[in-house]
């Protein structure tokens, strides 16, 4: 499999009450219907820039609404890729500038910074923060959900929901096709229990870390910390 047909691959799939960033096109919320060419071609630009380099693999858990649902990117934020982010560079991220997909006066954007700078995704912070703080090049780590699609409530399409075990076993499907375009040793880490359990029971070796999200900030930096220094310890370079 090439990188262009991992990516129609995933333009592909469709599910219900999943929004497909590199597919669906959402007039309310989306800011035009060149939104999900725009994402497929973000995901190409940060693909390429990393699957041949990239050491560390991190799969968290689902793509969000803040997050990868406009900027399809895993794990990365509007924000980001705009350059209004307070820790994290476009650079470190593109090598080039990332285009907004998030419909500024959209009735879903509760405040002016959502509108004018894109929307900001917490879990997103705490991860790039981590890969920040190790001083190593940010493109030697590569971004992913176990479940690459935004999972939302039929209430709202700017919530997110668990992943089923159908959708995970779908995810899983696609995560291994990834793992065919990552170096052979690629060291993964699993963000999230369902990330972790996933591909444990799937034979995959992964570290097991805490989620940011609910309180878990502290413990996933620890966990993140710890699982860097083990790699990157003298005896492991």
């Amino acid at each position: 499999m090439t990188p262009a047909a991992f990516i129609r691959s995933l333009a592909d799939y469709t599910g219900t009450n999943v929004f497909n960033p590199w597919r669906n096109y959402d007039p309310v919320c989306d800011i035009s219907p060149q939104a999900p060419q725009i994402r497929r071609d973000q995901l190409t630009s940060y693909l390429s820039s990393r699957l041949e380099e990239a050491d560390f693999l991190i799969i968290a858990e689902a793509a969000g609404y803040q997050g990868c649902r406009f900027t399809g990117i895993a794990l990365t934020c509007e924000r980001m890729l705009l350059g209004f982010h307070k820790t994290v560079a476009a650079s470190a991220v593109l090598d080039r500038a990332g285009i907004r997909t998030s419909r500024p006066n959209g009735p879903y954007m509760t405040s002016d910074a959502q509108r004018h700078k894109g929307m900001n995704e917490p879990t997103d912070t705490y991860v790039w923060n981590a890969l920040i703080a190790t001083g190593l090049d940010t493109h030697r780590f590569l971004l992913w959900n176990i479940f690459p699609f935004h999972p939302y409530k039929k209430t709202s399409p700017f919530s997110n929901r668990t992943p089923t075990e159908k959708e995970l076993v779908v995810g899983l499907a696609y995560t291994k096709d990834l793992l065919t375009l990552c170096k052979k040793n690629v060291h993964i880490a699993a963000v999230g229990r369902k990330s972790a359990e996933t591909l444990q029971a799937a034979g995959l070796n992964a570290t097991a870390m805490r989620h940011p999200a609910n309180g878990g900030g502290n413990t996933f930096k620890e966990n993140f910390s710890a699982w860097m220094k083990a790699l990157t310890a003298p005896s492991n370079t």
